[in-house]
């Protein structure tokens, strides 16, 4: 299954231009089984996705992207939304306590290093990055980095014996499928989602 896990829609994402129903059909054409709707600190209501995905053929499911003092988290399989900045410890326990999937989100993007390059960033000193600790896998590969920050990433969740997934970012249509996470077993709702995000059982591509 090659599933989007990292997309954001308008108007729930206010720096988005995408439509979710013109996701859908980009899906089918670009070859897509499912994506993630993972606004900023915004759930879907279950009803209002099962709605959307009703006799579409492709797979929708829910997350949500988190901003904490210490960077963004792709969280899946947490029912609520968490509207102010928390740090990264207060978030790890609610995914716990949750039984939910935490994922650092593009964590070596560049405005937020002030410039790997510049400031020479070695792995050693990228893997003691503060959220690594506190998340289940590192995605290392986001349609909205550059090339060498994805493979900084990559690095750091080998070094780090961190899963590694990957999501498009997607903010415009066109960025859909960028970079997926490819699944071994299918699956059918947000608890197969986590349950198969757990196994480790997949790889990441691009569909672009």
């Amino acid at each position: 299954m090659r599933i989007d896990l990292h997309v954001h829609t308008a108007p729930k994402s206010p720096c988005s231009n995408i439509r979710p129903r013109d996701l859908i059909e980009e899906a089918k054409r670009i070859g897509l089984d499912g994506f993630c709707l993972t606004e900023h600190q915004l759930l879907w209501d279950a009803g209002e996705v099962a709605r959307l995905a009703e006799d579409s053929g492709v797979k929708i499911f829910r997350g949500v992207e988190i901003t904490t003092a210490q960077g963004d988290v792709l969280v899946f399989g947490l029912e609520r939304e968490i509207r102010d900045i928390i740090t990264i410890q207060e978030l790890n326990e609610m995914v716990r306590e949750a039984g939910a999937f935490a994922i650092a989100a593009h964590p070596f993007r560049g405005f937020k290093m002030f410039g790997v390059g510049q400031l020479g960033l070695s792995l050693d000193q990228a893997v003691k990055k503060k959220i690594l600790r506190f998340v289940d896998a590192v995605e290392v590969g986001n349609g909205r980095v550059t090339a060498q920050e994805n493979e900084l990433a990559g690095q750091v969740a080998e070094k780090a014996g961190l899963l590694k997934t990957a999501g498009s970012d997607a903010h415009e249509l066109s960025a859909l499928g960028t970079w997926v996470t490819v699944f071994e077993q299918e699956f059918a709702d947000e608890k197969g989602l986590v349950e198969a995000l757990r196994s480790g059982r997949y790889s990441v591509a691009s569909l672009r």
